[in-house]
């Protein structure tokens, strides 16, 4: 029987180190896929919501004492700041938006053409983490509205 050199190498145990090293690359991959999917869908949700709080905002914001005192204007309504931040406040509590988004957090601009931008927030939940990723990401939507009159 031949006798091996003890400085003779051979190709024994390659394949196992190929092996882990595809099965960490194709773990982290489908971390990375899950948690796109799960940040898309939270965005998507935060975006219904921001444009069903600007549209809420803005019909309330536009009616009350301004409109039975002034009449109705021609084209659009005039907005009041503090009832349609109160009205975005009051849509987000209702529906239980604080609930499903713990953090969640909101901002109502209203700009010179009476348009209310509402911005939303709130702390992702990924389910999956790659190491070496940030521990908490936010994730934000914004949506805006105009109430106009029909001729």
């Amino acid at each position: 029987m031949p006798r091996r050199d003890s400085r003779e190498r051979t190709d024994r145990g390659q394949a196992t180190v190929l092996i882990v090293g595809l099965a960490g690359f194709l773990a982290m991959t489908v971390a990375l896929v899950v948690d796109a999917s799960a940040a898309y869908l939270q965005r998507q949700a935060l975006d219904t919501l921001a444009d069903a709080a600007a549209l809420h905002g803005a019909d309330a914001g536009a009616t009350g004492r301004d409109v039975y005192e002034g009449g109705v204007p021609d084209e659009r309504l005039e907005l009041t700041a503090a009832r349609a931040r109160a009205a975005v406040a009051d849509y987000l509590r209702t529906t239980g938006a604080h609930a499903t988004y713990p953090g969640l957090s909101h901002t109502v601009t209203l700009g010179d053409d009476d348009r209310i931008r509402v911005r939303i927030t709130a702390p992702l939940d990924l389910p999956l983490t790659i190491p070496g990723s940030p521990e908490r990401a936010t994730i934000g939507a914004t949506g805006s509205a105009v109430v106009g009159v029909d001729p």
